[in-house]
């Protein structure tokens, strides 16, 4: 019985994406090609791999039995495939394909200009990149590397730090005019502050405090998912907010916020590249890993407006 690798990745994206239009659109194929690739796929294994109902479809045990053997036997056969092309020399163009996710903030701010500059020095790559907060499931969804803000926390994935970035607490010239700026830790309790769904307002407003880091209490009334999101609302004037450097450069460098307490150590925020075991490492990770480093040595893209001077107001 022969296995069409065709017929593999459709099944395997369909078990990621949940739905056969999707992956037509990843897969650039119609929805008919797709759906034959899956009939004639379950017709070589022999077993019903989905069930279909009303234009739904839904995995069955079998599919996602199959789908966990599969999708590293399949990165491992493409691997193979392009280490031999590479010649594990570097000698040859890179070939085949990255799967990157990242943080929608630094993705869409940051991550897409470098990457488009890595596509278009390797034309032999096909890339598929998501932007999403939320933590993917690196090896489960096939991607080869992703990007994460903070402390990498999956002891399964591999990790390099590509820089470091500090936490800023900012507000806009308008709100401090009328609030006040915030002199003293003590001062925050007096504050709107623009709070961040995914981690409480402890985890996030944290200050060096001899050899310990100290949680002030602070509230307000908007609470947000996104930073892009949170800096465009203290820009408004509705309160402080506490953020990484590389969502607000851009907005202190044009006056739009000021920093604040700046003379109080925040916490500082590692930019890690981290990616699922794989040996020997494929040369277009390899590379592209380096690609990373080298564009984001030291916050390159957003530091050099944050050591420009401050408007002694904001401190």
């Amino acid at each position: 019985m022969r296995y069409n690798l065709d017929e593999i990745e459709t099944f395997l994206s369909v078990m990621e994406l949940g739905s056969i239009t999707a992956t037509a659109a990843r897969l650039n194929l119609s929805k008919s090609v797709v759906s034959k690739r899956i009939s004639d796929f379950e017709a070589n294994v022999g077993a019903p791999l989905f069930r279909r109902n009303a234009g739904r479809i839904s995995a069955t045990e079998n599919a996602m039995r199959l789908s966990e053997r599969l999708r590293p036997a399949l990165r491992e056969l493409m691997q193979a495939a392009e280490s031999a092309a590479w010649g594990m020399d570097g000698a040859a163009p890179l070939v085949g394909s990255l799967s990157i996710a990242a943080p929608m903030s630094f993705g869409t701010m940051h991550l897409g200009p470098i990457l488009a500059r890595f596509a278009m020095a390797h034309p032999g790559l096909s890339f598929h990149i998501d932007y999403d907060d939320r933590t993917h499931d690196l090896a489960r969804e096939g991607f080869d590397i992703g990007i994460r803000i903070g402390e990498a926390r999956d002891s399964a994935l591999i990790a390099r730090k590509l820089c470091d970035d500090r936490q800023i607490v900012v507000a806009s010239p308008d709100y401090l005019a009328q609030a006040g700026t915030p002199q003293t830790l003590a001062d925050l309790a007096g504050h709107q502050t623009i709070g961040y769904a995914h981690m409480a307002d402890s985890q996030l407003w944290q200050f060096r405090d001899g050899s310990r880091f100290v949680s002030p209490h602070v509230g307000g009334r908007l609470v947000l998912n996104n930073g892009e999101a949170m800096r465009d609302m203290a820009i408004a004037g509705l309160g402080l907010a506490m953020l990484p450097g590389f969502i607000v450069a851009d907005a202190i460098a044009k006056g739009r916020l000021r920093q604040v307490l700046a003379d109080r150590e925040t916490r500082s925020l590692p930019v890690m590249a981290v990616w699922p075991h794989i040996s020997p490492m494929p040369a277009k990770l390899r590379v592209l890993i380096d690609h990373l480093a080298f564009e984001l040595a030291n916050g390159r893209p957003w530091r050099g407006q944050l050591d420009a001077p401050n408007d002694p107001v904001s401190r």
